[in-house]
């Protein structure tokens, strides 16, 4: 019943930027913990950033912090993830996720804690 629409992936040259949006419908939005994973063929899905219900908490890896940025506009049922400084190595299926019930700090990192999944946008990052 509660879907995940990522959206805003396409090619980009090193060093641009996109930005991805993921839409949820079927629940309240407004009171899940969202994060974005991302995924390599043959590899596993790892964690790249999350936001806690209210916007005001925010968890990255240490490489993603000053290129990365994740926001919400809970008016608009919308999770964003700003990417700049975009490295080939950041290739990959993103994918949006939501939690309805509360995710401990320790925790925001940890796909298993995660009730709802999108289908993944690809984000390729080539010269």
């Amino acid at each position: 019943q509660v879907r995940l629409v990522e959206s805003g992936g396409g090619s980009v040259q090193p060093g641009g930027s996109l930005r991805l949006s993921c839409v949820v419908s079927g629940g309240t939005f407004s009171t899940y913990t969202m994060a974005w994973f991302r995924q390599t063929p043959g590899k596993e899905r790892v964690f790249v950033a999350a936001i806690n219900w209210g916007g005001d908490s925010t968890y990255s890896t240490d490489s993603m912090k000053g290129r990365f940025t994740i926001s919400r506009d809970n008016a608009k049922n919308t999770m964003y993830l700003q990417m700049n400084s975009l490295k080939p190595e950041d290739t990959a299926v993103y994918y949006c996720a939501a939690e309805h019930h509360f995710v401990a700090a320790t925790l925001y990192n940890d796909s298993v804690q995660y009730d709802y999944w999108g289908q993944g946008t690809q984000v390729t990052v080539s010269a």
